[in-house]
């Protein structure tokens, strides 16, 4: 159906929900680029004024990619909680931007409504809200999960340890995770992007990272960033494998590009459970996600990337995982062309996510021909400690020699954690402070020539 509103004296006409979805997004590259972004301010705001008088219920009506053509579609619709919704059921989308505002939006009611949110309500609500207003609410939810530690905890910011290396030689490698863990860096997850998919590389990084882990008893979980298909045949093996990872999108063509399907991470999911690896929790999947993918593919179906970015997260919460993260920059400027466009979009996907139940975390970077730089990265990072971010990640230097894209270094967690008084996941934290690493106020600490991390051979 058309939607039709009135703003400075000029009627505007929307054709459908995805046209006054698409128009109310704050303005990006990659929206412009498929055709899709508002054709001047007036329209952006003529659409916002629609979409805040839109009910929620809506969204469960008009599906914005049809329910017969889209198993992300039916994952939504098929798992919503209409129990959890009736809470909010009664209001339009501008009424629910200023409940989850108020008082009233406390974390424990945040949580229980979760579930009854699907990507398409917080995707349209967030179009609503001022950067400021994306942060009050992200840092109201409370998202916890568990593995080998505890992920998500108030007053907590973790890092994922990014040790690449072009060729994926140990030596450099093993340089690299030395390097983050005596910056304390680690906490979510060592996770190593492999130069090539091979099983037979993958494992010798897998046994590697196990064999490091359990040397040193750290409290922590590995992962290398294979394609799914390489870890499910690697978990036949035995070879050990904590967290299993996949790139996500919120289309079913989208996830058809990545060589995979929802049957296929069921498999997977319930494969790495049975491995039984966790020692405090079950949370076995890791995810990465970022706007502009189903544009990238070709298969966003005419709907804006912030919404389709929104139901990967959909995709993701089905499989309860313990991490996910945004790679907001790395797509390139075609779809977030400086570092404002960057800004928003990271405070968007850390929103739409959080409110759904998700644990997530950022990839604060940009690639060497996007229009924005470090000091970009460094506002982004003070937003992101703030809105309750659940980990960031640390690669040396902020600059990954093998995926050449520019990101957050260990020494940035660091900073994050000292001017905002946060501080490691606790068992990792306690790791540290028994290391020599850190002391109980987490400050680094000087690393004698016989600790152990520098004497022993750790590849």
């Amino acid at each position: 159906m058309a939607y039709h509103t009135t703003l400075g004296g000029q009627g505007f006409e929307f054709a459908d929900l995805r046209q006054v979805m698409a128009c109310a997004s704050a303005a990006r590259s990659g929206d412009y680029l498929a055709g899709l972004g508002a054709s001047s301010a007036l329209q952006r705001m003529a659409a916002r004024y629609v979409l805040a008088d839109l009910p929620l219920k809506v969204f469960l009506r008009d599906a914005l990619i049809p329910y017969e053509t889209d198993n992300v579609t039916r994952l939504i619709i098929d798992g919503h909680n209409a129990q959890a919704f009736a809470k909010v059921a009664h209001l339009t989308v501008g009424d629910f931007r200023n409940w989850l505002l108020s008082d009233a939006a406390t974390p424990a009611v945040l949580a229980a409504l979760a579930t009854g949110l699907t990507p398409e309500m917080v995707a349209a609500v967030s179009k609503l809200m001022r950067n400021q207003d994306l942060i009050l609410v992200s840092q109201k939810c409370e998202v916890v999960t568990r593995f080998r530690n505890t992920i998500g905890l108030k007053g907590r910011f973790s890092t994922r340890l990014q040790p690449n290396h072009p060729t994926d030689d140990p030596k450099g490698i093993a340089a690299s995770i030395l390097d983050g863990l005596l910056y304390g860096s680690g906490d979510a997850v060592i996770g190593i992007n492999p130069a090539t998919d091979s099983p037979a590389a993958v494992s010798r990084l897998l046994y590697m990272l196990d064999g490091l882990r359990d040397r040193f008893a750290i409290p922590t979980q590995s992962c290398v960033l294979c394609h799914i298909t390489t870890a499910m045949e690697l978990m036949e093996q035995s070879v050990p494998i904590d967290l299993v990872f996949q790139s996500i999108a919120g289309t079913e063509k989208t996830n058809q590009s990545f060589g995979i399907n929802l049957a296929l991470l069921q498999e997977a999911h319930e494969a790495a459970l049975s491995l039984n690896r966790g020692s405090i929790g079950n949370n076995v999947m890791y995810f990465e996600t970022g706007q502009g993918s189903a544009l990238s593919a070709n298969a966003h179906a005419g709907v804006d990337q912030q919404t389709c970015e929104a139901r990967a997260y959909a995709v993701a919460r089905h499989f309860k995982p313990h991490l996910v993260n945004s790679v907001v920059g790395f797509i390139g400027p075609e779809y977030l062309y400086d570092g404002k466009q960057i800004t928003r979009a990271a405070l968007e996907d850390l929103f739409c996510a959080r409110l759904m139940g998700l644990p997530m975390g950022m990839d604060a970077c940009y690639t060497n021909h996007a229009a924005a730089d470090q000091d970009d990265m460094d506002n982004l990072l003070v937003l992101l400690g703030v809105a309750g971010c659940a980990f960031i990640m640390g690669v040396p230097g902020a600059d990954d020699i093998m995926l050449n894209y520019q990101s957050t270094s260990f020494h940035d967690a660091q900073f994050v954690r000292r001017v905002l008084g946060l501080r490691p996941a606790p068992e990792f934290e306690a790791w540290l402070i028994q290391q020599g690493i850190t002391d109980e106020q987490g400050t680094l600490l000087p690393i004698v020539a016989g600790h152990p991390l520098l004497n022993t051979k750790m590849y």
